[in-house]
């Protein structure tokens, strides 16, 4: 029977536990003999990630029990953190990073697949340990068994700054020879490179290829696509770039089966996918120069023209995308010569592409997301993929039959999907007329309608990056705010990734404008043609979203109110060495850098504009965070403070950036449920109370 009650009023089966229980997606596959393996969260077994493997019968089953913890911290974002061959001694042998230590640990699990069971042994480590400042950490995991090593990405902290770390690629041996000695991890590069990511082997064992860039470029500002010989000894020798530099972006390499070099780059504006060829690089190209041709590496001293690049389906659409965590597969070269790519615009597909022809077919199927995460085996193509309707699982691609199935952590609806939000996709101009995109969930719940023509609540909601973008897919938390009443829009802004290096780059020196803008500009539309109450919107984001949120409140009259979770709140001591090293330098390019456009510093920091807001706000943090430090969220507070504004700020123990324990998944809902509806006056007495102070 469908009730008239108030938007924020309605009851819902979605509660923040059951946002919490299921909380997380599986990432990683990855192929172990016939079988797919992945990694998976355990939200109520501390927020630990796991490792499952899929039976020829279709049976899942936890490889590592708690407290194992596949995760690994490189660039803090982490990495590829396992990988495994059938080929052990006794059957399966996987590789993983512990997170507790950032150990490397090989594990051949017997037939029932439990650590430590009767005829099998438990993990052993495979690298030391080290006291100096993070330690050593890998990622982009490599198994190479018939050379008896591990290839991966090896940072090793050097000192006690965060600015104190060097990162090579190196070659771990799997006999445990290295679990007590440093010396016995080869190095297979120099570190002249301040990041890299693991190097690709070549199928006649020849060649490697990697990408590595520098300060103060992030990844997807530019990056260099590096090609080497092997050495008899394993190392390599006459290292070159072949693509990309300052101003272009190449996020992923691969060797196709032919020997041939594929690589992504927005050299045309877009991430697209090339063919490179040249003396030592790979076959020679058949079809000849194409679209993009570029020049060779001058650093190499190669002659200009020597390096062709031969663009294999040249679309405004991405093919690639931010490189947060080394790693990352947006395509796949098949065995039969077929490429296997993730691609879109906003929303992406799984397609499969044809080199020689440039043809592209998508596989079937309902799934608007794919993350950047594909693993192949034959004419079969594995990747993780979610819908507006379903939560992210792992699907199969027979590009034999276009089959497309689900065959891991298959989504399963806790509740009667009848009480899921419907997105709008939905394009908004902003000012100069510049276009920002844009998914509108409208409150729904069949249970209920509001009396009059009353109008719901809307929370804006900003995504951290900022170089990257909001996902057209299920999200319970959405469902429990849109159940309970309330609008949410989450707003792809510019600077956001998937469409073009134009959009992303309007960030450009105009974080805190830009993106705070382009919020406001989507939250003044919704009020004006009558979607959501003008005087009851509210704002919030995570990271980078919690800088927009909190910018906003600082810089409009907009928002009622405002949550940040674990936010960027203080631009001087970020720039000043206050985060890691990886985002150590990305202020350079969405501000400018500090000794040149100090005033830009001032004038946008939310610390430095705490006394301009007036709106209530909360803070949710993890202590443990050390790319957003929770001692700006305390000085921040502080300054609000002073100044007579209503907050609440919470902190989590044993939480770092982003939350992953059950328990701290419901108290930041239910905290910000209350929030919302202690400022909007809506009387939900089973809402638990969120206490709100002025000093």
């Amino acid at each position: 029977m469908v009730s008239t009650a108030p938007y924020g009023t309605w009851q819902s089966p979605i509660d923040a536990e059951l946002a919490a229980v299921h909380d997380g997606r599986p990432e990683y596959p990855g192929i172990v003999g016939d079988e797919v393996w992945w990694t998976a969260p355990r939200p109520a077994e501390g927020g630990r990630r796991t490792l499952v493997r899929r039976r020829p019968d279709g049976t899942e089953e936890a490889v590592l029990p708690a407290p194992w913890n596949v995760r690994s911290r490189v660039m803090e974002y982490g990495g590829t953190p396992w990988a495994g061959t059938a080929r052990g001694r006794r059957g399966p042998l996987v590789v993983f990073v512990h997170f507790a230590d950032q150990r490397l640990y090989a594990y051949e699990p017997d037939d029932s697949g439990a650590a430590g069971a009767a005829g099998g042994t438990g993990p052993r480590p495979l690298t030391p340990l080290s006291a100096i400042g993070g330690g050593l950490r890998w990622a982009d995991l490599r198994l190479h068994p018939e050379r008896g090593e591990v290839w991966c990405v090896l940072e090793e902290y050097t000192g006690e700054a965060p600015g104190d770390v060097r990162r090579v690629i190196a070659a771990v041996p799997l006999d445990g020879s290295a679990a007590e000695d440093r010396a016995a991890v080869r190095e297979l590069s120099d570190d002249r490179h301040r990041f890299v990511t693991a190097a690709r082997l070549s199928p006649d064992g020849g060649r490697v290829a990697w990408v590595a860039w520098d300060h103060p470029n992030m990844p997807w500002d530019g990056t260099e696509l590096r090609v080497a010989e092997v050495a008899p000894d394993g190392t390599f020798e006459r290292a070159r770039t072949v693509l990309g530099g300052p101003a272009e972006s190449v996020p992923q390499a691969e060797w196709a089966p032919d020997g041939g070099l594929l690589a992504v780059s927005d050299r045309s504006g877009w991430w697209n996918l090339y063919r490179i060829t040249g003396p030592g690089i790979g076959p020679p190209d058949p079809g000849g120069p194409g679209p993009g041709t570029g020049l060779g590496d001058s650093a190499a001293g190669s002659p200009a023209g020597e390096v062709t690049v031969t663009s294999l389906c040249p679309r405004e659409e991405e093919f690639g995308g931010p490189l947060w965590k080394t790693g990352s597969r947006w395509f796949a070269p098949l065995p039969t010569g077929l490429i296997a790519v993730v691609h879109g615009c906003g929303a992406t597909s799984l397609g499969v592409l044809d080199p020689e022809s440039g043809d592209l077919y998508d596989a079937p199927g309902p799934w608007s997301e794919w993350d950047p995460a594909l693993a192949v085996q034959d004419t079969r193509v594995f990747g993780v993929a979610a819908s507006p309707r379903s939560a992210y699982e792992v699907v199969e691609l027979d590009t034999a039959t276009g089959h497309a199935r689900v065959v891991g952590a298959e989504h399963r609806d806790p509740v009667d999907p009848a009480y899921y939000p419907e997105p709008q996709i939905r394009t908004f101009t902003g000012p100069e007329g510049r276009e920002i995109h844009a998914h509108i969930y409208p409150p729904y719940n069949p249970d209920h309608t509001v009396p009059g023509d009353e109008l719901p609540p809307f929370v804006v909601w900003a995504h951290g990056g900022p170089t990257a973008h909001a996902p057209l897919v299920l999200d319970l938390d959405i469902a429990y705010f849109t159940s309970r009443g309330f609008g949410v829009a989450e707003v792809n802004y510019g600077g956001s990734t998937g469409y073009g290096r134009e959009y992303r780059e309007r960030l450009r020196g105009q974080w805190g404008v830009v993106d705070v803008e382009d919020c406001a500009a989507v939250a003044e539309t919704l009020a004006a043609e009558g979607t959501a109450d003008r005087a009851r919107l509210a704002i919030r984001g995570g990271s980078a979203g919690g800088w927009t949120a909190a910018a906003s409140l600082a810089g409009t009259g907009l928002y009622a109110c405002g949550t940040f979770r674990y936010p960027v709140l203080d631009l001087e001591s970020w720039a000043e060495g206050g985060t890691h090293d990886f985002e150590s330098h990305y202020l350079d390019g969405l501000i400018g850098t500090l000794a040149e456009h100090p005033d830009r510093y001032r004038n946008r920091s939310p610390l430095r504009r705490a006394g301009r807001i007036t709106a209530p706000f909360l803070i949710l943090q993890g202590l443990d965070d050390v790319i957003c430090p929770p001692a700006q969220c305390e000085t921040f507070r502080r300054a609000a403070a002073e100044h007579g504004v209503s907050h609440a700020c919470i902190t989590f123990e044993g939480e770092g950036h982003g939350f992953r324990r059950r328990d701290t998944v419901v108290r930041a809902l239910e905290a910000e449920l209350a929030l919302y509806t202690q400022v909007f006056g809506i009387a939900a007495p089973d809402v638990p109370r969120l206490e709100l102070r002025t000093e």
